[in-house]
């Protein structure tokens, strides 16, 4: 067949910029070798928020029911149905992007894609069978997977990446984590909710080191007494298998010699590695793809976007790079390149942020304002007993700008939508202090912050 757009890969950016092409009246084709949905929908984004929503309700069950005023007896879990609650949850969002391809009229092309010149893509089916078609532009979506460790590859079992992590047939006593990123500390949570042993290793000098350092400061504490150990600015030097699972070695400070660790299963989550298709020779940066501004690669009418490019790799801004890249190829539009994006983690209690930090304020040497407000003193957070965390919004001076908002707590990951759209309006403390936030609401807590930053705030 030929197409408008041809599409490699169905993920965040491939489904969304092939059905923004279809909306603007293109034939379009879409070559996925998984399920419609990409890693995001099949194995990431939505399949762990299920599993992390089953170890909060078993966290707060288990440790805080009394608090409730709540009392059973022999409370237990079945783990082969947590699992297979979250893997429930990803079939149906497939299926759903599935009946979305239909009803934009997309081709849904099943198989592994290679390029057989710039205009021409070999697909090929699970049965070994090949098919070739041909697009005037061609959207490489094909995002990325876990990245291992060298000579320590992934077995499925005892060494790990977090699509093995998320379908575990058997609770592990113990596990090792290794990278404190979003993904990491998810995982940390997930299991240390439901009786695992973890321990978690970073080797930058603090856990979530992309978030302001009081964030992560706070939940660093808050891991450490739930009972997770937390190691941070720890290298590993050595890892190898062991009778009871695999064992690191660690390097601590300054060098110093650290400790060996070992656990029944080890969890790499220290970022990802691109998956390019083959035929074509892109100019590449690091691994990941090059682009211009119009998301174009040196290779003409071949184009790129979502985490094939390279970070943040996030699905939000894989599906907002896509549809900038669709509608400059399309609609004569201006495409932009991500600049503000919110990022969010789902542990509890959760982080989200959108900006500069503090830190990068400072770096960068800004004039600015801080305005914090804790959880603790709002009253929908006592009432629902979520009240650990705080709102953090830095305001450059002179005129009251909104840089950064950081946000740990109770729904900080829904919270932060209303500082990004702010932050797209250009909002100024006093547009935020003007506009009334219903009471009781977490989201109070984002105006007591906002006017802590001016002596206004009137709960603490």
């Amino acid at each position: 067949m030929h197409y408008d757009l041809l599409v490699i890969g169905g993920g965040p950016a491939g489904y969304v910029g092939g059905i923004r092409a279809a909306q603007l009246g293109k034939k379009v084709g879409c070559v996925e070798m998984d399920r419609a949905g990409g890693t995001c929908l099949n194995w990431g984004c939505i399949p762990t928020k299920s599993l992390l929503k089953n170890a909060e309700l078993y966290h707060t069950m288990s440790q805080r029911a009394a608090e409730y005023g709540l009392k059973f007896d022999k409370l237990t879990y079945d783990w082969e149905k947590i699992i297979g609650r979250s893997r429930t949850v990803a079939g149906k969002l497939a299926g759903g992007v599935e009946f979305l391809f239909k009803k934009n009229k997309i081709d849904y092309l099943r198989g592994e894609a290679s390029f057989k010149d710039g205009r021409k893509v070999i697909v090929k089916a699970a049965d070994g069978s090949t098919q070739e078609h041909t697009g005037d532009k061609i959207l490489i979506a094909t995002g990325t997977v876990s990245r291992q460790l060298p000579d320590f590859a992934f077995d499925g079992k005892t060494i790990i990446g977090s699509k093995a992590a998320m379908t575990l047939p058997k609770q592990p006593e113990s596990i090792i984590i290794l990278g404190a990123g979003a993904i990491g500390v998810e995982f940390a949570y997930f299991f240390n909710a439901f009786g695992t042993k973890v321990t978690l290793i970073e080797m930058l000098p603090r856990i979530l080191p992309v978030e302001d350092e009081e964030v992560s400061a706070l939940l660093e504490r808050s891991y450490s007494k739930s009972g997770i150990k937390v190691l941070t600015g720890a290298k590993v030097v050595e890892q190898k298998l062991t009778k009871k699972g695999v064992q690191v070695t660690l390097e601590g400070k300054d060098g110093k010699p650290g400790e060996s660790i070992e656990g029944e299963v080890l969890l790499v989550a220290i970022g990802v590695s691109p998956v390019i298709p083959p035929g074509l020779k892109l100019d590449l940066d690091r691994g990941f793809i090059k682009t211009d501004a119009h998301y174009q690669t040196n290779v003409l009418n071949v184009f790129a976007a979502g985490d094939i490019i390279g970070p943040p790799w996030l699905a939000h801004v894989a599906s907002w790079e896509a549809i900038q890249a669709v509608e400059g190829m399309f609609a004569g539009h201006t495409p932009k390149k991500i600049e503000i994006f919110p990022g969010c983690t789902y542990c509890q209690p959760q982080v989200a942020s959108i900006g500069l930090t503090e830190r990068a304020a400072k770096e960068k040497g800004l004039k600015y304002k801080v305005g914090k407000f804790p959880f603790s003193a709002s009253g929908k957070a006592l009432a629902v007993g979520d009240s650990e965390g705080f709102v953090k919004l830095i305001f450059r001076e002179p005129h009251g700008e909104i840089l950064g908002a950081h946000i740990i707590g109770n729904e900080a990951t829904e919270l932060i939508a209303e500082m990004g759209l702010a932050i797209t309006l250009e909002a100024t403390h006093e547009e935020i202090e003007a506009t009334i936030h219903a009471h009781p609401t977490l989201s109070e807590a984002i105006h007591e912050a906002n006017g802590a930053a001016y002596g206004l705030a009137i709960h603490i």
